[in-house]
Formats: C-alpha cells, structure tokens, sequence
C-alpha cells in the first residue's frame, strides 16, 4: 500500500472518529446543560458551533477550504434561517429542514451538520436566544448529518424515500426537543408526563413533518441540480481537490 493511500485511509479514520465522537458528546452536553437549568445556553452553542466546525474542516484532505467555500455554506445557512423568519407566521410550517436537508445531500453530512446548527443559531436572532437554541443546533445538525450520510451511501435512489426521510425529520425533530422539556420543566419525571408531553406534541411535529415533505418535493430536484452545477464549476467543497 502506497504512502499516499495510508495516508487517505488515516484521514478518513480521524474523520470518521471526530464524527462519532461530536455525535456522542454533543448530547451529552445538552443533557448536563438541562439538568443544570441551561444556565450558560449561550456558551453551549458557541461550543456547539466550534464542535460542528472541527469534521468539517477535517473532511477537506490536505488542504484548507478556500472562502468561496464557506460562503456556500453561509448562504444555505441564511436561506435555511430566513426560509424559518418568513413562515413565522404559520407556527412549525418551515422550510429550514428541507434546505439543509438539500445543502447536506449536496456537500456532504459536515456541510450538513454545520448549515444546520448555523441557521438555528441565527435564526433565533429573530426568534430569541434561550436554552432551547443549542437543542435545536444540534436537532438541525443531526438532519443535516443524517442526510448527508445517507446520501453518501446511496440511500436516496428515489424521490420517494427522499420525501419518507423528510417527513420522519419532523418528528425526530420534536422528539428530540421533547427530551429537553421533560429535563427541563417536568418533576418528577414519570412515564405518565412523558408520554403526555410526547402527545401534546403531535400536531406540532406533524405540521412540521408535512411541511419539510412538501419544500422537499418542490425544492429538492431543482435546487439539488442547480448547485451540483455550481459544485462541479469551481470546484466547492470538493474534498478529492488538491491545493
């Protein structure tokens, strides 16, 4: 085996180890946060963020991402956040899981990742910062991550399983911000109030569900096509790319 292929599978193996590691550590974090009331939110997110950053930049071999780069995925970040402002009117009908969703089968399940936790953070500028963003960081950026993994192993072969990831991200969504309440608000914690708190929130994840099934079925194609285009152009977040 040649010095350049051991050096590639070492890569792939520090990158796949950070992976797992921010995927085990992160929620961990957020649980030590509720159990402490969330009383220093807004360190945990800025920490969340660095986190999601380090796999990121890991997926790049040998080289650092050029700005364009990052301006990719500061602006699907900022569609995801803006896409959460505009239907603010319509509680929970967002398009912010089917742009990262796009975003992560595009650029990878990094890029996904950290688009994810970048439009929960900004988006809440709007909404307002509490100890629910960090939660929703990490529910946004687990979509992304998700989506790009499943992507990487050729899971959307169809539009239909596309359109099933979607759908199920609106609950996976709710249940995981479920956990945070019954930490944070319930006590004590019994089965009855957790299953009560999981029921309260049907509608709110289903109209979140549909609403990410529906952006998906009209944005995914073009929009996948369109920056396939752009990805292919100038070479961005092209890992296999050499300085």
């Amino acid at each position: 085996m040649s010095n350049r292929t051991e050096g590639k599978n070492r890569h792939f193996l520090i990158l796949r180890i950070f992976r797992w590691a921010l995927m085990i550590t992160v929620p961990c974090l957020l649980i030590f946060s509720a159990l402490n009331e969330d009383k220093n939110y807004g360190l945990l997110s800025i920490l969340l963020i660095i986190l999601a950053m380090v796999p990121f930049f890991l997926s790049f071999e040998r080289r650092k991402p050029e700005a364009r780069e990052l301006v990719v995925i500061a602006v699907m970040a900022g569609i995801a956040a803006l896409g959460r402002v505009a239907f603010a009117p319509i509680p929970h009908f967002k398009p912010t899981s089917a742009v990262v969703v796009i975003t992560a089968m595009v650029f990878g399940p990094e890029a996904g990742f950290l688009t994810g936790a970048i439009a929960a953070i900004t988006s809440n500028l709007f909404f307002g910062q509490g100890p629910w963003t960090p939660w929703q960081m990490f529910c946004w950026g687990m979509i992304g991550f998700a989506a790009g993994i499943l992507r990487n192993i050729g899971w959307f072969k169809s539009n239909l399983r596309l359109a099933v990831f979607g759908f199920l991200t609106g609950f996976g969504f709710g249940w995981v911000m479920n956990i945070w309440y019954v930490i944070g608000f319930i006590e004590p914690i019994t089965y009855q109030a957790i299953m009560a708190a999981y029921i309260s929130s049907f509608w709110f994840d289903f109209t979140h569900a549909l609403s990410t099934l529906i952006f998906l079925v009209l944005l995914a194609r073009p929009w996948i096509k369109k920056l396939e285009r752009v990805k292919t152009k100038f070479g961005i977040l092209d890992s296999s790319k050499k300085l």
